[in-house]
């Protein structure tokens, strides 16, 4: 049985248009969803329904080898700067302020101060997770939801930066509406009284991040699409990620004994004999488990066919305002599926109806596998299952090569400069008399038109205690203080199953050299000290 994305998209190459022919800097729509699995979209092998980025992929491009930073604050740093987060102060180093969320240097200026050079309307709605505030960045609309916990009755969100009263429980609001809402407003207003500017809108939806918080007549939808459990689910997905070849490698194997990335026992009480914090066999669950389990997973599909019916909604005003075809809009993830399980916020009633506001569930291990299909491991670990997201690019008035693969390896520190390319304006060079450090990211303009051969560029990882490398198709990784690097080579073994380090001592340590000296060099960046401590 064909799957309804494969059946729908045909590969049609017509004559290529260059993005510079264009007198006309277009509209600039870029997605971040937040916890998102390589395979969550229909288009990426999905069982979700998930239409409307569908249709994105089908009239527009697939990358398969984009990667974020595989956690949500770096990730967003990079995609506003151009920079890795770490040059921009925003996640470790040691001596940098709190250790991990530090605040920018002056000279990193984020993308709509850069972009008003050009006369752009830059409006933001949703997640932050940055320093500083959206309007005093240089944003001209915000309406900024911090509250992770509540996506039924937020207690921290503001609108241009004005902080907001708490909403009560028993509203009719709902976080990835609410969102959606303040976008579509941005929206119309610009067609109102700004038409003549073209403007740069950051939506950025806090779903699918925990907790498990969903519209009931969604969920109704996928309440029994997931008894069959996460074994049988993943070997499906990885069956439409070979139909679309968006993937050619081993499926990886499914690493029982990694959980969460923090273990929180207490937590685990609270949640109940239902739930599971190891990627185990379905079949070795317990009826109560395989109930519990099937219901969360109900609730992430659920929370993800939102997104896309909201961003539908933005689709649709896009069209209203006649400014579709004229709008780059991408797509991606701030990291892979999250295996964490915890409770938090206002904690979690275990009589209360699973997606409701006194319930506080998480993914978990075992759906996180099967959500980060083909790949290994999970948000924060940056093995491919952490760090690789899907990424979708549509421009109707310059991608003509509709529903086409990009194979070329891509990161979200090139979202910056390629905006910037295409408003015809330029990045600060200089701030405040001195000159600012080059940034890593590249233009993604030419891939646009055709996919690039893999080549020697080098791209850099670290979280936590997760660091790796990439350098054409080897990549280095290591997870853990005590651990060994791994090393594989992406171009037969995309899935790293196959650890061949003791094989190749001389890459190995050439990599390892090159992350070292490129780890220095952040830290020389961000502190403007030589030596890292």
């Amino acid at each position: 049985m064909i799957h309804r994305f494969a059946a729908l998209c045909t590969c049609v190459v017509l004559t290529f248009v260059s993005p510079s022919a264009f007198a006309k800097p277009p509209n600039f729509l870029v997605i971040m969803v937040d916890d998102l699995g390589y395979s969550d979209l229909g288009c990426y092998g999905s069982e979700i329904d998930t239409p409307n980025l569908d249709s994105l992929a089908m009239n527009g491009l697939r990358f398969t080898q984009f990667y974020n930073t595989a956690r949500c604050w770096p990730s967003r740093a990079a995609l506003l700067t151009g920079y890795y987060a770490q040059q921009v102060r925003r996640d470790a180093f040691p001596g940098l302020p709190d250790g991990k969320r530090g605040d920018r240097p002056e000279w990193a200026r984020l993308l709509p101060e850069v972009l008003s050079q050009a006369g752009y309307r830059s409006y933001h709605s949703g997640k932050w997770h940055l320093d500083g505030m959206p309007i005093e960045t240089g944003f001209h609309r915000s309406y900024l939801l911090r509250d992770q916990g509540r996506f039924f009755n937020p207690h921290v969100h503001w609108l241009d930066d004005e902080r907001l009263p708490a909403i009560k429980k028993g509203t009719s609001y709902y976080g990835t509406t609410v969102i959606a809402d303040h976008a579509v407003r941005c929206l119309q207003e610009h067609a109102g009284s700004q038409s003549e500017k073209p403007f740069f809108h950051y939506l950025a939806f806090t779903a699918p991040h925990f907790p498990l918080h969903a519209l009931p007549k969604d969920i109704a939808k996928y309440k029994d699409r997931y008894h069959q459990g996460w074994d049988k689910i993943r070997e499906e997905r990885w069956q439409r990620i070979k139909e679309m070849g968006l993937v050619s490698a081993d499926l990886s194997e499914v690493e029982e004994e990694i959980g969460p990335p923090y273990h929180f026992p207490d937590h685990l009480k609270i949640l109940g004999d239902g739930e599971v914090n190891r990627p185990v066999p379905w079949n070795s669950l317990t009826p109560e488990q395989k109930k519990f389990q099937a219901d969360k997973m109900a609730l992430h599909a659920a929370m993800i066919d939102r997104v896309d019916q909201e961003i539908g909604r933005v689709l649709k005003q896009l069209k209203k305002m006649k400014a579709f075809e004229e709008t780059l809009i991408l797509f991606l993830s701030d990291n892979g599926a999250s295996a964490e399980i915890m409770v938090r916020s206002d904690g979690h009633d275990p009589a209360a109806t699973p997606g409701s506001a006194e319930s506080y569930l998480c993914l978990g291990p075992g759906w996180s596998t099967a959500c980060n299909t083909p790949f290994r491991r999970h948000k924060t670990w940056t093995h491919e299952g952490g760090c690789a997201t899907p990424f979708i690019a549509h421009w109707p008035n310059v991608i003509k090569e509709k529903g086409s693969l990009r194979k070329t390896p891509a990161h979200v520190i090139d979202i910056a400069p390629t905006l910037i390319e295409l408003a015809k304006t330029e990045r600060f060079k200089d701030w405040n008399g001195k000159p600012v450090p080059a940034p890593p990211g590249k233009s993604l303009t030419s891939l646009f038109q055709q996919d690039a051969a893999v080549h020697d560029r080098t791209l850099w990882w670290s979280h936590e205690a997760n660091h790796a490398i990439r350098k054409g198709d080897w990549k280095a990784v290591i997870s853990g203080d005590d651990a060994e690097w791994e090393l594989y080579n992406l171009e037969t073994d995309r899935t790293e199953t196959s650890n061949i380090a003791s094989a190749n001592p001389d890459k190995l340590a050439e990599l390892k050299r090159e992350w070292t000296s490129m780890r220095d060099k952040f830290y020389r960046d961000a502190t403007g000290k030589q030596h890292i401590k």
